[in-house]
């Protein structure tokens, strides 16, 4: 019986160490998405602060509105701000997942080291 136990012990952690790894590759995926983002962001703040214009266009989904170059700054500076601290974040959420899933593989190696002794 208390090899069964171990058994479903051992399966549950593994079962925890794979959801958290699907966690990590998903928070590294979006931080990635992000960061792209945050270039794309830097490239037209640069551009937008070189022009003279005094009007230029913006995207809104799939049309283009005319805005003033310093609103149009504004905004980029705003999409700018709230991307990094979501990259803070996810990196965060990174390093926390990354420590909790050594503990959870040294935990696992142990166990697995015990049930092969028990055998």
């Amino acid at each position: 019986m208390e090899g069964m136990k171990m058994d479903k012990q051992l399966e549950e952690e593994l079962m925890q160490y794979q959801n958290m790894e699907k966690q990590l590759q998903s928070a590294m995926m979006q931080k990635q998405q992000l960061q792209l983002q945050l270039n794309e962001i830097d490239l037209a703040l640069e551009e937008l602060k070189k022009t003279t214009e005094k009007e230029v266009f913006k995207s809104i989904g799939a049309i283009m509105v005319k805005t003033t170059k310093d609103v149009a700054i504004k905004d980029l500076e705003e999409k700018k701000k709230l991307s990094e601290l979501r990259v803070n974040s996810l990196t965060k959420q990174e390093e926390q997942l990354k420590t909790k899933l050594n503990d959870l593989r040294v935990s696992l190696e142990s166990s697995l080291k015990s049930q092969q002794g028990a055998q």
